[in-house]
């Protein structure tokens, strides 16, 4: 479902749950934020989210491990710590049990490695394999982290290079092999948890994490919620392995027509960049990284401590004064 879809979906949603009469829901369908937060008291609010996809890997233990940690990013990306998790599985009935049992051990892993716990799930018979998580999470409320706060002169930052959408459509197409995209694979399956601790040691003013909308669409939804405009500078922009390779082989997925489509009047791009390069930011990403915010004041914190921690980074651009994209190069 493309983003234009979705906003209809939601729309008589967010009349039904109004935050006013929730006094406790600080993040709801309102805002289109990256999860739901409800305020237990001062001190801890939970953040309740749901992902779950078909494969995008051969490999079952890699397509668990990757489903799951795009599932909990959503957590990280509003400075949570995971705590639960919940399998959401649907199984055709002639797949071989030896290979569901790996997809959820992957995902299984995956929760363990986030210092959460897997309690149990819902399954169900359908004719397409998909596999995720419902995932609960803790968070103190005055270190949530959203979407809105963005201020004029702050630095974008991205932790994970972009390319997922690409290499994994080219790997569905037959293009590539999974050990030309092993690079892609680790990176998917890369928690964004330590990525989230930095940014929020560097009081970050906003984030979200790069999927399904792509770098433009999720760039936006921080523009939106901050009433400002963000300037990317497409030159700075990293990609994994292969990345550049399978855009020249045309293997972009159905997501980033119609992200292109909805987001087309809500940013502008340098004349000089190609139709391939415009495409690539719009190409959805699967367990992308963080996309943050931070103020020029505190910039040298942050990245220093990425640096100290040998942790991948990105400087890609700035905040400045007006609305939607602006990519230059």
């Amino acid at each position: 479902m493309g983003p234009e879809a979705l906003a209809q979906v939601l729309r008589p949603l967010k009349d039904l749950f109004d935050k006013q009469q929730h006094p406790n829901l600080i993040v709801g369908l309102g805002c289109g934020d990256d999860a739901a937060v409800y305020r237990l008291n001062d001190e801890c609010a939970v953040i309740q989210t749901i992902d779950f996809f078909p494969p995008v890997v051969d490999n079952p233990y890699d397509f668990g491990a990757v489903a799951a940690a795009n599932s909990m990013s959503d957590i990280y990306a509003m400075g949570g710590e995971v705590i639960l998790a919940l399998n959401v599985s649907c199984f055709p009935e002639d797949v071989d049990s030896e290979v569901l049992q790996e997809i959820l051990k992957g995902g299984a892993d995956k929760v363990a490695e986030a210092g959460g716990i897997l309690a149990g799930g819902h399954t169900v018979i359908d004719e397409e394999l998909k596999y995720g998580l419902s995932v609960m999470g803790f968070v103190h409320p005055e270190k949530l982290l959203t979407k809105e706060g963005a201020q004029p002169g702050d630095i974008l930052i991205l932790t994970k290079p972009l390319g997922s959408g690409i290499n994994t459509t080219a790997l569905k197409n037959g293009v590539v092999t999974e050990n030309q995209i092993r690079s892609t694979i680790g990176s998917m399956k890369t928690l964004n948890r330590r990525a989230a601790d930095l940014l929020k040691i560097g009081n970050a003013s906003a984030c979200t994490d790069v999927t399904g909308f792509s770098l433009i669409g999720h760039a936006y939804e921080i523009a939106a919620a901050g009433n400002v405009a963000l300037k990317i500078e497409a030159d700075k922009l990293p990609f994994l392995e292969m990345a550049d390779v399978c855009a020249a082989k045309e293997c972009f997925p159905g997501g980033t027509f119609r992200n292109r489509e909805y987001y087309k009047s809500m940013v502008r791009f340098d004349p000089s960049l190609s139709e391939r390069q415009i495409l690539t930011m719009f190409t959805p990403e699967t367990s992308g990284g963080l996309l943050a915010a931070v103020q020029s004041d505190r910039i040298d914190t942050v990245t220093g401590q990425f640096e100290a921690e040998n942790h991948p980074y990105w400087v890609i651009g700035t905040v400045i004064k007006g609305t939607g994209i602006q990519v230059t190069r």
